[in-house]
């Protein structure tokens, strides 16, 4: 899987939320907003081709947590990600 081309993560008033770059991909009825882990995730495999193993690692390479946790805590990240329609499968 892949992050869309066009999403960008920024910082807006001390939050992380992801934007489209043009104004045809916004939606203002939908803001996706990302915890500290989440956007440390999506800057880390942005512009790649990453599964949820990759995740996993990532998260176990900079967290204190379980595999299992590593594992679960990616799919359901993907999840909310596919759901809101950033990625390419």
């Amino acid at each position: 899987m892949k992050i869309k081309k066009g999403f960008v993560l920024r910082q807006l008033l001390g939050e992380h939320v992801v934007t489209g770059e043009g104004l045809e991909r916004v939606n203002f009825n939908k803001i996706i907003s990302l915890n500290s882990t989440a956007a440390y995730l999506f800057e880390q495999v942005k512009d790649k081709d990453f599964d949820i193993r990759m995740m996993a690692d990532l998260l176990l390479e900079k967290y204190e947590v379980t595999e299992e946790t590593a594992l679960a805590d990616s799919q359901k990240l993907a999840d909310s990600w596919r759901e809101a329609g950033l990625l390419e499968e």
